[in-house]
């Protein structure tokens, strides 16, 4: 008798769609908690998703919209090219860790195509709760640097970083804050949002900025500063609201000399980062200077691409023909300082060559092509901020940054395309 009683729910919940509404929602928290402090969430997140995509009541009619979505495709053929790679690589044993951890190119597109969509309003939530989260620990981690802001200076002026209370990647954690910056702005504006929400998120922006700016988190002011020219010249050049984009363009310009001048850590990033270059353009010892040797690796990448234009030398192979160049040619660096690509698209193209770096920029650009997408702001944002960013770090080799990447892909880029070609969400 309570088996029929617990059942019945369940099977109320699953053929409402609702079951599989929850599961995705749930899986989606758990990739907003993975992303900021445990790997353990984002491992679960996937897993999750799947239940959800296998719950949806309307699985058939599902599935068959599922392939025929132009995200999805694109990022599968990434993985399809990963594995054909297997023709020519050499490090086979590498090759099979990256088929099993570039899964989610597959398993996280077809949940957010197949399971039911979230709501407006929990997809409002999931947003909110990212950008509160990026909030809180981001004054968590400038509270590390209040703590004892003469040592966290004396190690920006050695090329380090004051790291986030949980342990993230300081590129990957500068990422996710410039994120929320925007995202919080954006969110304001949604019809979910009551007027003391829109306050909240108005304070959770002008904390995230205050936080990037005394960290001086290169990665994320460099995303931050090139989005805010892009929303300018949109504003200028296709919405013609002349005096809002001029006021952005003057903010722009201003903000950076005001924070160099009153701020010593960026006083100390700026400097040290162009004396960091300097060591590389004039041949002196570079073994500790982290813009210098990333210099030296893109130049090393190319070198290794021109080689091997075509399909390159196969996605597993990359770090081991690096290694093999800088044998060659090693800058002055000692081996335990020859660094990899830093830089996503140079790892495409000495990896996958000219065929490996189109397929990487469909990726990123193809949703531009479909004006649905192109007219959605969180779409044009979170790929702008992802393709200046994997201009400087091969964000996808860490898998802090492909979950990032995947992640907020499907949730935003792969939902929105569904949505416009007709989801099949909750039966009637």
């Amino acid at each position: 008798m309570t088996e029929v009683l617990v059942s019945s729910p369940l099977r109320q919940l699953y053929q409402e769609g609702r079951l599989s509404q929850y599961l995705l929602l749930l899986a989606c928290v758990a990739a907003v908690v993975g992303l900021f402090a445990s790997r353990a969430f984002v491992a679960l997140s996937p897993i999750v998703g799947l239940l959800a995509a296998g719950t949806q009541p309307r699985l058939r009619e599902s599935l068959s919209q599922w392939l025929r979505l132009k995200t999805v495709v694109s990022l599968g053929l990434l993985y399809v090219f990963l594995a054909a790679s297997v023709l020519y690589t050499v490090e086979l044993d590498i090759w099979r860790h990256e088929i099993y951890r570039k899964l989610p190119l597959v398993v996280v597109p077809l949940v957010f195509a197949v399971a039911v969509p979230l709501s407006s309003r929990q997809r409002f939530g999931i947003g909110l709760f990212y950008v509160v989260t990026a909030t809180l620990l981001g004054i968590g981690t400038l509270w590390r640097y209040l703590l004892d802001p003469s040592e966290a200076n004396r190690l920006i002026n050695i090329g380090h970083n004051v790291p986030a209370i949980t342990g993230i990647f300081h590129i990957h954690f500068s990422i996710l804050l410039a994120l929320a910056f925007f995202f919080a702005l954006l969110l304001r504006s949604h019809t979910v949002a009551t007027p003391v929400v829109r306050w909240v998120l108005l304070v959770c922006a002008v904390l995230l900025a205050a936080v990037m700016h005394v960290l001086a988190y290169r990665t994320g002011l460099l995303v931050m500063y090139v989005m805010f020219l892009c929303d300018a010249l949109i504003l200028i050049v296709m919405k013609k609201r002349f005096l809002l984009g001029l006021v952005m363009l003057a903010t722009m310009v201003g903000l950076p000399f005001v924070a160099y001048t009153y701020l010593e850590s960026v006083k100390e990033r700026v400097d040290t980062t162009f004396y960091d270059i300097d060591h590389y353009q004039t041949n002196q010892d570079i073994n500790d200077f982290s813009a210098s040797k990333r210099l030296a690796a893109w130049e090393t990448a190319v070198l290794i691409a021109q080689e091997h234009p075509i399909l390159g030398v196969g996605m597993a192979d990359v770090d081991a023909a690096m290694l093999s160049q800088y044998s060659y040619r090693d800058f002055g660096m000692e081996p335990k300082n020859w660094a990899m690509t830093h830089n996503q698209y140079l790892e495409y193209l000495v990896g996958g060559g000219v065929v490996g770096l189109l397929l990487w920029l469909i990726v990123l650009f193809g949703p531009f092509l479909q004006p649905v997408l192109r007219r959605n702001p969180y779409v044009i944002h979170f790929l702008i901020i992802m393709s200046v960013a994997n201009l400087v770090d091969s964000l996808l080799q860490l898998q802090i940054g492909f979950n990032m990447f995947v992640f907020i892909y499907g949730f935003l880029v792969v939902s929105a395309e569904r949505d416009a070609r007709g989801a099949v969400g909750l039966p009637a």
